[in-house]
């Protein structure tokens, strides 16, 4: 018994797993964080710059080598008498060292230009996240509308079934007293006399001739019955027939959403480098993405992290470094190298020299060179300054414009903000509005021209509150990428 309870619980404990993993992966699945990482990972724009920054990289290396050194080979197709021997062939090396310290500039701008690169990407992924996150809420927006579509459309059903059901029932006003039914023969009393005059005025009403006495329990029945399809077959049955058309205009607009977001889905996986058709599992419903900076630290975080702020600064790096390379190259380059001189042996007794007769010769060389033409090391340094002072220029105009078009989002937010709150209000004011008067109309107490129209106004409320909650997301990613905060 204690091994089938073993067992039993054991096999709970790996469904409860299983389910829980299930659940974690789908949440996983479906958040923008998620989709967001696969973007990254996938986009061909961002993997491009990417290897644009890694290519410059190995530019660095490049700029602090040294240069090739120069060989030179010299032979001889008759060797030549020179004193101490014969000269059949000269090998010389010579390796060119810059100025201390230019090496290091140039490593020194190379990375400050592989840094721009790198603020590249970064601005690429930034651009990339804004776009996922903005196509992302205008599907959940759709999703919302076509859901609160959905449930409108429930409701209206509902409107329906409670037309019909007014229409098909007899009005209270037309609805006969029921009266105990009496044979042909029976002699005729009080009571019998006035149904007889009920049924002649309602037969009247139809416009037919007075019906047999001998059953005028049945006549009454069925007078009445006529009586309420005579009533309902005017404002009732346009009732009915005014409900189904706003089902037919709610159905085109199910209809119109649902390829509306077949093509926001199309769009969206087109940015993540995946096929058109594939699934994207979005939330249930759209949240409001909180937004917790002041003016002050957005500043403050747009001057210090903003990617085209920190390329411009690097930029301006370069450029400086870039003059300390050019100052140092208008210094002289030392070039170190050896000639090695192959002789041999000679006849000449006048030339040979007692033990110097056909031995070889290693010959150290030293070589300086003169720069003498100032003017072009000077235009370098003036021309590295100019770039510099551009840098700073360009970088304040930059982040005014950064300025700019913060307070133009935050103000754009501040409104999206207000108009959410607003028509969070209207909706429940529509709600409760729409409750009370189907009420009212079930009892007769107001037409169905105020129903419709107070659920019109629920759907748009409803519609317009989902639209207000994407364009306030889209602002405070909008912001955020200006802060290049992409938590």
């Amino acid at each position: 018994m204690k091994t089938n309870k073993t067992y039993i619980t054991s096999i709970l404990f790996v469904v409860l797993g299983f389910f829980s993993n299930a659940f974690a992966q789908e949440q996983t699945k479906d958040s923008l964080s998620h989709y967001i990482k696969v973007a990254i990972e996938n986009n061909p724009g961002v993997k491009s710059q990417r290897l644009v920054h890694e290519a410059f990289l190995q530019k660095i290396p490049q700029a602090g080598a040294y240069q090739d050194p120069e060989l030179s080979l010299e032979a001889y197709t008759m060797p030549m008498e020179i004193i101490g021997g014969r000269s059949i062939g000269n090998i010389s090396l010579m390796q060119m060292f810059p100025w201390f310290g230019t090496r290091k500039a140039a490593r020194t701008e190379a990375t400050h230009m592989a840094n721009m690169q790198d603020q590249q990407y970064r601005e690429a992924v930034d651009n990339l996240i804004l776009q996922v996150s903005t196509q992302w809420y205008t599907m959940q927006k759709l999703n919302e509308q076509l859901h609160n579509n959905e449930e409108n459309k429930k409701i209206l059903d509902q409107l329906e079934q409670l037309a019909l059901r007014k229409f098909s029932s007899p009005p209270s006003t037309a609805r006969p007293t029921p009266v105990p039914t009496v044979s042909s023969n029976a002699p005729s009393t009080p009571s019998t006399s006035t149904a007889s005059s009920g049924m002649g005025g309602m037969s009247m009403g139809k416009g037919s001739t007075t019906a047999p006495a001998t059953n005028p329990g049945t006549n009454m029945s069925s007078g009445g019955d006529m009586g309420g399809m005579a009533g309902g077959s005017g404002p009732g049955m346009s009732e009915v027939l005014r409900i189904q058309m706003e089902i037919a205009e709610i159905e085109n607009n199910i209809e119109s959403l649902h390829s509306q977001i077949k093509a926001e889905k199309a769009k969206f996986n087109a940015l993540l480098n995946r096929d058109a058709t594939e699934e994207v599992v979005l939330g249930k419903e759209i949240y409001k993405v909180e937004f917790l900076y002041s003016e002050k630290e957005a500043l403050a975080f747009i001057e210090q992290n903003n990617p085209m702020l920190e390329m411009i600064s690097e930029e301006g790096l370069a450029f400086k470094a870039k003059a300390e390379m050019d100052r140092k190259m208008s210094y002289p380059m030392i070039g170190i190298g050896a000639e090695y001189m192959v002789v041999g042996k000679t006849d000449n007794m006048m030339l040979a020299m007692e033990g110097m007769n056909g031995k070889d010769m290693i010959m150290p060389m030293v070589s300086v060179t003169l720069p003498l033409f100032r003017k072009k090391y000077n235009a370098q340094q003036k021309e590295g300054q100019l770039w510099r002072k551009s840098t700073e220029e360009n970088f304040k105009n930059t982040f005014n414009s950064l300025k700019s078009e913060y307070y133009g989002y935050k103000s754009q937010l501040d409104d999206a903000e207000r108009v959410v709150k607003l028509y969070e209000k209207q909706t429940i004011l529509a709600q409760t509005t729409y409750n009370l008067i189907v009420k009212e109309f079930v009892t007769g107490k107001s037409d169905l021209t105020n129903v419709i129209q107070v659920q019109r106004q629920l759907l748009d409320y409803q519609l317009r509150k989902a639209e207000a909650l994407a364009n306030y997301n889209t602002m405070v990613v909008s912001i955020k990428k200006l802060l290049a905060d992409n938590k």
